[in-house]
């Protein structure tokens, strides 16, 4: 938690937000798998190593869920956030391999008022994670909505 309550008045157009890092570990791989994606290639090394993925590798959707907690530590936990209405892109650029250190950025690309509720105003981001060697792993874009400060208090 920042100790800052962001609300939509502070999503400008531009703004760039660092989301912090990552370790991935190959036990969190495979208890990831183990419940919700169990492919040869995400549950074993040898596997991972012998697929196109070249080693025990994060399900596209673990790295998702990754990003969201990165999002959620860097400011969205102290935000006024009221939920989002979707993922418009996920791209999945490289794998996501034990060992890797994931770090995330994200930037506004718009904001604006909600026509239906004054209270509310719609950002929409564009995020990307990338590994230790700078190599981008996962580009998303998506819009979230904020109470107005005036709403808040």
């Amino acid at each position: 938690m920042t100790g800052r309550r962001w609300a939509f008045e502070d999503f400008t157009a531009g703004r760039s937000i660092d989301l912090g890092h990552k370790d991935v570990t190959a036990e969190e791989i495979v208890e990831f798998a183990s419940e919700y994606d169990p492919q040869p290639m995400h549950l074993d090394e040898e596997a991972g190593r012998a697929s196109i993925l070249g080693g025990l590798s994060a399900s596209g959707w673990h790295t998702c869920s990754m990003y969201m907690r990165l999002l959620c530590d860097a400011f969205l936990l102290d935000s006024t956030s009221q939920g989002a209405p979707g993922i418009d892109t996920i791209r999945w650029k490289r794998p996501v391999l034990a060992g890797d250190r994931l770090r995330g950025t994200t930037m506004v690309l718009a904001a604006r008022e909600s026509k239906s509720r004054p209270s509310i105003g719609i950002v929409s981001f564009r995020s990307d994670l990338f590994n230790q060697r700078g190599d981008a792993v996962l580009e998303l874009e998506n819009s979230i909505m904020f109470l107005k400060r005036e709403a808040q208090a």
